[in-house]
């Protein structure tokens, strides 16, 4: 099993950035492709961006391509989601997840373990 903690949140004003952080421990995040979900309030948890396990394919919602970068270091055992040009409709509960299963998921009920959450509120 893995533990996924989140950092980085934050308050920024629009068209600002931030760089969201996942810290794994009980298992190295090599065994799992990774991704970050947002949940926004009144709305479902929706898919921002995924990580195959070597890194070597991304993919992300068309709402965040272009301004959204993931990325991950398997030696230090993290991953990471920087965010540019933030909008405030990216304000949400930011969560990072693990995925056991081969290949890469894009929606949130195949994920096996989640993070506590990061807050990110963009204002404008």
């Amino acid at each position: 099993q893995v533990q996924l903690v989140e950092s980085g949140g934050g308050l920024v004003l629009a068209g600002g950035s931030l760089r969201l952080s996942c810290a794994a421990s009980g298992r190295a995040i090599s065994n799992y492709a990774m991704g970050w979900f947002r949940q926004a309030p009144g709305k479902e948890r929706e898919f921002v961006a995924a990580i195959s396990r070597s890194g070597g394919y991304t993919y992300y919602a068309d709402s965040v391509k272009g301004r959204f970068t993931i990325s991950r270091d398997n030696a230090k055992n993290t991953v990471c989601l920087q965010m540019n040009s933030l909008k405030p409709e990216d304000t949400a509960v930011y969560y990072c997840a693990a995925d056991r299963r081969v290949g890469v998921q894009l929606t949130p009920e195949a994920y096996d373990y989640w993070g506590q959450g990061t807050q990110v509120t963009v204002s404008s």
